[in-house]
């Protein structure tokens, strides 16, 4: 990680260094659209050249990148919770459980037993099975978006198998937490009563979410979803349970127009501080450490590819979707992105080894490329 700068920053200095990399972002956007591939990995190589051990180290803004990528975080949890109710989620949960059940059993296997090989400690080789097991849900939902097939049989079985992925996230996250930080058996407990008392907030709140932030003024709307996320993570910080699981169950309590009404507001936000996240979390990272992890990251990539396939292909033939249907489900869920960061980022926060995070960002980068090209095909 990139030391703070020890001397106030010049105003002039921080405002180009920002101008650049919102400049720099644009570009690798324009580059990912131009030729239908996913941001993720362009962020991720941008964060590696202007990081520790780069061509050129950012400097002035580095806390600036820092603080906007813990927003990011939120803010792409948080939208996620607001792309589906309560209700519905509840429905999926039942229909998706034996997918959801083989996707953790496929897909979480070979991260785990990847690291135990590797001679990791079980804490990091359980966080490096989190990295292998869940998805990309927007990469799945660009993928689909962009395919024109947000209608398709398979997309509810695609968006049935990201949600199972992200409940069980919410539990798995402050256990992850927990167990890295050696806290005693009480604090667990705490921990997850906490995201039980949350979720169940989220089912029982009916409108009264709705109601808080509603109103006739878009700003307002603006302000009162921002500042309810950033308040709720705070304080799901404070009792030790992930500010990005806070950010998410509030999603899930606001539905109705109001929430698509957030979600559009909050679109541009989350692009950009998102934007920031996957470029904070490359600025941590020596390109010098990643040769070393190239050949476990393309191994993982290749078997996990396969076990994404077969757990697309399972949940789609539980739907009854014909041949080409599950395959398209399938390719669909192959990237990695944004949980595998989060999760890597936490563990590397909460003391795992520092291997975690240059694996994982390798991982990701290649999945990244190789999910969207095996949907286009």
């Amino acid at each position: 990680m990139i030391a703070a700068a020890a001397h106030p920053v010049e105003p002039s200095l921080l405002l180009v260094e920002l101008g650049l990399i919102v400049v720099g972002l644009a570009t690798l956007g324009r580059l990912a659209h131009r030729f239908g591939f996913s941001t993720i990995p362009l962020y991720l190589v941008a964060g590696l050249a202007f990081g520790t051990g780069g061509l050129a180290p950012v400097q002035s803004s580095h806390e600036f990148v820092r603080i906007g990528s813990e927003i990011g975080v939120l803010l792409l949890l948080f939208t996620l919770g607001l792309e589906t109710s309560a209700e519905q989620l509840a429905a999926q949960v039942r229909a998706s459980l034996p997918a959801g059940v083989a996707d953790l059993f496929l897909n979480f296997v070979p991260g785990l037993g990847a690291g135990l090989a590797m001679g990791w400690e079980p804490s990091s080789a359980v966080l490096l099975g989190a990295v292998t097991w869940v998805s990309s849900s927007g990469v799945a939902a660009k993928i689909l978006s962009e395919s024109g097939r947000l209608e398709a049989p398979e997309a509810p079985v695609v968006l049935a198998i990201l949600v199972l992925e992200d409940v069980a996230m919410a539990v798995f996250l402050p256990i992850a937490t927990w167990a890295l930080a050696g806290g005693a058996v009480a604090g667990l407990i705490v921990a997850l009563a906490a995201v039980g008392l949350a979720l169940l907030l989220a089912f029982r709140s009916g409108r009264i979410v709705p109601r808080l932030v509603d109103h006739g003024s878009d700003e307002v709307v603006l302000f009162t979803a921002l500042g309810l996320m950033l308040l709720v993570a705070g304080l799901a910080q404070h009792f030790n349970v992930s500010a990005a699981v806070g950010a998410f169950v509030l999603g899930i309590s606001l539905s109705g127009p109001v929430a698509r009404r957030a979600h559009g507001l909050l679109g541009p936000l989350r692009d950009l501080f998102a934007a920031l996240f996957f470029l904070f979390f490359g600025l941590q990272i020596d390109p010098s450490a990643l040769p070393p992890v190239l050949l476990p990251a393309a191994g993982l990539c290749a078997l996990t590819t396969l076990t994404k396939l077969a757990t697309g292909w399972l949940a789609g033939r539980a739907a009854g979707l014909d041949r080409q249907a599950r395959r398209r489900a399938g390719a669909a869920l192959v990237a990695r992105g944004e949980f595998s960061i989060v999760v890597a980022g936490l563990g590397i926060a909460a003391g795992a080894r520092a291997e975690l995070g240059t694996l994982a960002a390798a991982y990701v980068l290649l999945t990244a490329i190789v999910g969207p090209v095996l949907a286009r095909r």
